[in-house]
């Protein structure tokens, strides 16, 4: 793997854990009730796609030689 697309790879699979972690915190037992979809759980979820579409870029420009 070149560096970019190793980052790329982590970036992307830390993005998908924090998207995860934070859409599935109230079934996990870590949010506070499971009928309320909380501004954490709405900041970590925007906070994870972010590292996603990053890491996605980082990984496909890697790809293509870029």
């Amino acid at each position: 793997m070149t560096g970019n697309k190793g980052l790329g790879t982590i970036v992307l699979v830390a993005g998908l854990v924090v998207l995860l972690g934070s859409v599935l915190a109230d079934i996990v037992g870590l949010g506070a009730s499971p009928l309320v979809f909380g501004y954490r759980q709405l900041a970590g979820s925007a906070a994870g796609l972010v590292l996603l579409v990053i890491g996605a870029a980082l990984y496909w420009r890697a790809g293509r030689g870029g």
